[in-house]
């Protein structure tokens, strides 16, 4: 396969860079949003469990970059099959090669093994920055998640989980949420054209409340563009309620065990959650993520991820 430009190279072809439009000058409430068109979902609510690979990003990243034994995402298809989770949700970051896309022999490869083990893709995603000043670095991003986007197509992954990016200083919230907007346009243009749904992650950056989310939901306006709800980023003072109110939005999950809000973390109540899930109509993946805190020395994402598994399983059978 070809290889793929990475961010510095293309941000030194100054002949690729992006003509600013009117979309970029548009800010929010300058003019009346248009209505964000919540997901018509039919039946009852339907939850099916997903592996995100970052819960194993230690152990990743030991192989990749040959520090020790460590695992291969095809490792952790195997560990998915073994817990019977649905489906799996191989970040990008951990194929061999990234920010370049894998090979077309290595992604035939992952999906066979997949199919073997009757384990589905719910999704993938990428690192990108567009609420960066720069320009061209937004312009690199925006190829980079078009190249992506095409992977995900070839790997069966109905969603590409996309960032906003960190607030840079000196700018007003709406000023970068314009030129961010724009960038996300392009990128669920290239998305239609493959049929992969790009899903923004609620990080705590940009994003930190479901009135930030909502307006970008607004702003971009597309049937390919959805919320990636990340359950440990909302820093308001009912998390929950965030939650509940994005939901109508939601493509994919970031289910995680705690909740961190402004006055620190606390354990999540999975029944609750569950409940405002149902209660919503949800139909779709639901993939859980573990994290090690910062001075955590034994850290097991194995026992964590089987831990968290169990008590979504119990909370999505009410208990019984």
């Amino acid at each position: 396969m070809k290889r793929s430009m990475n961010r510095r190279e293309f941000c030194n072809h100054a002949w690729l860079a992006p003509v600013i439009g009117a979309a970029g000058c548009t800010l929010i409430g300058s003019h009346r949003a248009a209505l964000a068109r919540p997901i018509v979902r039919t039946g009852t609510p339907k939850l099916k469990t997903s592996l995100n690979a970052y819960s194993f990003n230690h152990a990743l990243n030991d192989q990749l970059k040959g520090r020790a034994k460590g695992v291969s995402l095809f490792d952790l298809l195997e560990f998915c099959a073994d817990a019977n989770i649905d489906a799996f949700d191989p970040t990008g970051y951990f194929f061999p090669g990234y920010p370049n896309v894998p090979s077309e022999k290595y992604l035939n490869d992952f999906k066979r093994r997949a199919f073997q083990l009757g384990v589905e893709i719910s999704g993938t995603g990428v690192h990108n920055d567009f609420a960066t000043p720069d320009r061209m670095l937004r312009a690199a991003d925006v190829h980079h998640v078009k190249e992506w986007i095409e992977c995900a197509a070839r790997m069966g992954a109905p969603v590409l989980r996309v960032f906003a990016g960190t607030m840079p200083e000196g700018y007003a919230w709406e000023k970068v949420a314009s030129w961010m907007v724009d960038e996300l346009k392009k990128c669920v243009a290239h998305a239609a054209k493959f049929g992969v749904v790009i899903g923004i992650q609620n990080r705590g950056d940009m994003l930190k409340s479901a009135e930030d989310v909502i307006k970008i939901v607004q702003m971009v306006d597309s049937d390919w563009f959805g919320v990636v709800v990340d359950t440990g980023a909302f820093q308001t003072p009912d998390p929950y309620q965030d939650i509940a109110r994005v939901l109508p939005y939601a493509v994919n999950w970031r289910l995680k065990e705690k909740l961190d809000g402004p006055e620190g973390s606390i354990k999540i109540d999975m029944k609750r959650l569950v409940k405002i899930i149902e209660d919503a109509g949800y139909r779709g993946y639901i993939p859980i993520e573990t994290l090690a805190a910062k001075d955590e020395t034994n850290y097991d994402p194995r026992s964590r991820v089987l831990g968290l598994l169990a008590a979504l399983r119990e909370a999505m059978n009410h208990g019984s």
